[in-house]
C-alpha cells in the first residue's frame, strides 16, 4: 500500500554518513522534510541537494529539519557532503529497507533500459509524525521553497 498524505509516516531507525543513529521519534515536535534521491554526486542529485543547502537557512528559521536517503553508504555520503558544503545528514540505507518502506524503490528505466532504483520524493512529515505533503517529482533548482510551500509556510 502507497503511503499517502494524512497518514502517520513509517517508523525507522537507520545510520546517518557518520554512522550516528537517527530515528523518526528525534523529530517528535519538529517539522521533517525526508528527501530520498538516488545517487551522491550525480548531476541532478547534486543540483536538488544544493538547492536545499542554499534555502537551508530559510528552512531552519521556518522550523524546518532536512534529512536526505540514498542507498548509498556513508563514506560517499561523507565525501558528498563535504564537496558541497551540504548542512544537512544523510542515511546511508545501504539495505534499501528505508526506501522500501517509503515506496520509493522500484524499476525504472533510462533510454529503453530497464534498471532499479530510487524514486525521487520528498515527504513533509509534521510535529506529530503525519505526512502532510508528498513531493513525488521535486522541482530539483526550487526543492527547498517547494518545501517550505508544502508545510504551509
Amino acid at each position: 500500500m502507497a503511503l499517502q498524505e494524512g497518514k502517520k509516516a513509517p517508523s525507522f531507525t537507520a545510520k546517518d554518513q557518520d554512522g550516528e543513529s537517527i530515528k523518526l521519534s528525534d523529530f517528535k515536535g519538529k517539522k521533517l522534510a525526508l528527501y530520498f534521491y538516488p545517487k551522491d554526486d550525480t548531476s541532478t542529485c547534486t543540483v536538488q541537494a544544493c538547492n536545499i543547502r542554499d534555502g537551508f537557512k530559510m528552512l531552519a528559521k521556518k522550523g524546518i529539519e532536512v534529512i536526505g536517503v540514498s542507498p548509498d553508504d556513508e563514506k560517499s555520503h561523507t565525501k558528498f557532503i563535504a564537496k558541497h558544503k551540504l548542512p544537512f545528514r544523510i542515511i546511508a540505507d545501504t539495505g534499501k529497507k528505508l526506501v522500501e518502506k517509503y515506496g520509493v524503490w522500484g524499476e525504472k528505466q533510462l533510454y529503453g533500459n530497464k534498471y532499479m532504483g530510487v524514486f525521487r520524493t520528498t515527504f513533509l512529515i509534521d510535529e506529530n509524525g503525519v505526512i502532510v505533503k508528498i513531493i513525488s517529482k521535486p522541482k530539483v533548482k526550487e526543492h527547498s521553497k517547494e518545501i517550505a510551500a508544502g508545510f504551509g509556510l
